[in-house]
């Protein structure tokens, strides 16, 4: 089974109530395709939502989002690497993009040089999704604000697209 990652844009915004339901109805999809939701990250405001699915591989994830006319973003299969505190809550999501692939080790000998920056500003790093092709990159961290992590971000000239308050959706089953 493979980590596949789902980004969406959302509009109308939507709220954790409606991701349930719109799951709720999905639900036979997924079991049929074998796709299971492991858990979502909607954005405060509910326009923007990253979803992790493991899925036996990306086409068929992609099929089972068009069966239930899911609109993507994106959609990628992903390694998972978790920091020294797995077991907090994330509440802050950072968006990487990089023209050229990267390595892992790459961008954390960055973050591993500036963790002061972090610390200061009482920011923890929980989980990192890193794409297979090695082009994409979302990190979720524990923090006061998303103005912490883009602060700290900044200052460690660590590269980002976008840094957004996020809150965790995890299926009731599980």
């Amino acid at each position: 089974m493979t980590h596949v990652i789902v980004e969406r844009d959302l509009d109308p915004a939507l709220s954790a109530e409606q991701v349930f339901e719109l799951a709720e109805q999905a639900g036979g999809c997924y079991e049929l395709y074998q796709i299971d939701w492991l858990l979502s990250f909607l954005a405060q405001n509910g326009d923007t939502m990253v979803c992790q699915f493991k899925a036996p591989d990306t086409e068929t994830a992609r099929t089972a989002l068009r069966q239930t006319n899911s609109e993507v973003r994106a959609v990628w299969p992903a390694t998972v690497h978790f920091g020294p505190t797995p077991d907090l809550a994330p509440n802050i999501m950072v968006e990487r993009t990089f023209e050229q692939a990267v390595t892992l080790e790459s961008i954390q000998a960055i973050e591993d040089a500036s963790a002061q920056c972090l610390k200061i500003r009482d920011v923890t790093f929980i989980k990192t999704y890193f794409s297979v092709d090695q082009k994409r990159m979302l990190c979720l961290y524990k923090a006061p604000d998303a103005e912490a992590v883009r602060s700290a971000q900044d200052e460690a000239l660590m590269p980002f697209d976008r840094v957004w308050s996020c809150q965790t959706l995890r299926p009731p089953h599980k």
